[in-house]
């Protein structure tokens, strides 16, 4: 007799093992905008397919494969996850990607900024200006999966936002005051970093933290999709343009003659530019 899915075990990227839950399959296949008759025909299928020990990633694959051939769009926000982790190995498209993100909210922004310190000179990820007050974000990026942003996180970082708000709020020239530190990671942070993040007032903002306004929150509100989600564009034509600082679809719409570089023809251009553009104002 074939088991219940509600009691099969799955296997998450960090070896974890947790039964699999239906609920949180339909939660991210209704983040896509995916109708209910779509969304129910892949949750039949995926658990129709289920095996005890079977992957996360397997899962994914599956679900993955399902919407896009629904529609390429549902596909790509469906990956978002996924492509966040593909703006690595090295971490600084994802400073990018952020304070791309930061830019899109008001703020005038730098990514990569050298800081005097009270103590000694601090290189910070992004350094953020709105309405006469200044924001240092530092960003932890993993390109594994299963990895999370421990207490020693926000320690490290603490200090080290200390060390540039003491003489910040101090040096006449500066005309904003340095009023937040952030952390901000593409994967999760443990019960304790949120608990001390919480207590001595950093902004924690992780793929879902804080509630409501997590990372791929905010990025489905603003419509803020790393370029990296298309499922029409090559990992060779990703690169290349995350290279020329093109981080997002919505700048692939108005920088668009990069694919021409690229050699795209005409015919395959007209389809990434749709599908970009459908996944930006969805």
């Amino acid at each position: 007799m074939k088991t219940s899915s509600n009691k099969i075990s799955i296997v998450k990227a960090s070896g974890e093992v947790v039964q699999f839950s239906l609920a949180k399959l339909k939660k991210s296949l209704k983040r896509t905008g995916a109708n209910d008759e779509v969304i129910e025909y892949i949750l039949q299928t995926v658990q129709e397919e289920l095996y005890e020990g079977i992957t996360t990633k397997e899962i994914y694959n599956r679900a993955f494969a399902l919407l896009k051939k629904k529609k390429t769009v549902l596909a790509s926000k469906y990956k978002l996850k996924k492509a966040i982790y593909e703006l690595g190995p090295t971490g600084f498209p994802f400073e990018h990607f952020i304070g791309t993100i930061l830019k899109f909210s008001g703020y005038k922004v730098t990514v990569g900024a050298i800081l005097q310190g009270e103590c000694v000179e601090h290189e910070v990820d992004v350094l953020a200006h709105k309405n006469n007050e200044t924001t240092v974000v530092e960003c932890k990026f993993h390109s594994e999966r299963g990895l999370v942003c421990n207490i020693k996180i926000p320690l490290y970082i603490r200090s080290r936002y200390q060390d540039v708000k003491n003489y910040w709020n101090t040096f006449k020239k500066h005309e904003t005051t340095l009023t937040q530190g952030w952390v901000v990671t593409n994967t999760r942070f443990t019960k304790d970093a949120i608990q001390y993040g919480n207590c001595v007032g950093l902004y924690l903002l992780s793929w879902d933290y804080p509630s409501k306004n997590s990372l791929k929150d905010i990025i489905d509100r603003l419509g803020l999709y790393p370029i990296t989600v298309s499922t029409l564009l090559t990992k060779r034509e990703k690169q290349f343009l995350l290279n020329r600082d093109i981080v997002l679809c919505r700048e692939l719409i108005k920088d668009n003659f990069y694919l021409d570089h690229l050699g795209v023809s005409d015919m395959r251009k007209k389809r990434i530019l749709t599908e970009i553009d459908q996944l930006c104002n969805s």
